[in-house]
């Protein structure tokens, strides 16, 4: 079979999958053959669950973590550095502070860490190609800690970004600031894509249908889902506790 790429980017060789220590508490996805969570799977419900105190504050606790981790590699970013090098960084920093990567064995997903660059819009696996002067790379960092996942992504430019790159990240920040400055209490979750899409149509940018911002904390990926454009149907009422990401793309 052919597959066609939408760009010049190749993928290289993937490294075998690190290991996690026994003592570190897994997802229930972790062992399963095909990385099935049979919690997703059961999920039946419409409505975002609320958390609150010591639920919310160990989501605050996992979320600071992966903050760390995450910071670690973009730090690591620059011409030259593989995305595998970048993953074997958010292994051990993960490990070290006691939790799990959650993207790995995820649905068979092999890595520890999502790294997307240039035309991959997101949840590219870490392999040994070398980043190059004027690529940009996201870098997708989940960690699953005390009962929870915390989920959060950077993008970063691999020395001098081209002009168009720059105008596209920049714009790309802005419809993340201001769909985070329109959400309160009693808001329409639909409302959230009105906002993202009003900010890329006016540097004359496109928004992603295909991948959506989730609900999160006891769950990798649950309710509420969150298209990032305009009229979407997205159901549900925001509320206080609620837990979730926003990914314009």
């Amino acid at each position: 079979a052919i597959f066609n790429f939408a760009g010049p980017l190749r993928p290289g060789l993937i490294t075998p999958k690190r290991p996690v220590p026994s003592n570190i508490v897994r997802p229930d996805y972790a062992d399963h053959p095909e990385g099935r969570s049979k919690l997703e799977e059961a999920d039946r419900s419409s409505n975002p669950k609320v958390y609150k105190g010591e639920a919310l504050e160990k989501i605050r606790k996992v979320a600071a973590l992966s903050r760390e981790i995450l910071d670690l590699a973009c730090a690591a970013v620059k011409p030259g550095v593989t995305t595998d090098e970048i993953d074997r960084i958010v292994h051990e920093a993960t490990i070290e502070r006691g939790m799990y990567p959650s993207c790995m064995n995820y649905y068979n997903f092999p890595k520890s860490v999502c790294t997307s660059i240039n035309e991959i819009i997101c949840h590219g696996i870490p392999d040994n190609r070398p980043l190059a002067e004027g690529d940009i790379v996201n870098i997708d960092v989940s960690a699953y800690y005390d009962g929870v996942h915390g989920d959060l992504n950077e993008m970063v430019f691999v020395g001098k970004p081209s002009e168009e790159s720059l105008r596209l990240v920049h714009c790309t920040y802005e419809c993340l600031m201001n769909a985070i400055a329109s959400i309160k209490p009693r808001g329409l979750y639909k409302h959230i894509g009105d906002v993202i899409e009003a900010r890329a149509d006016q540097d004359g940018f496109s928004v992603v249908k295909s991948y959506t911002g989730h609900g999160v904390a006891e769950m990798f990926h649950c309710t509420p889902n969150i298209p990032h454009y305009a009229n979407n149907k997205c159901p549900g009422i925001i509320q206080v506790g609620n837990v979730f990401t926003i990914e314009p793309m």
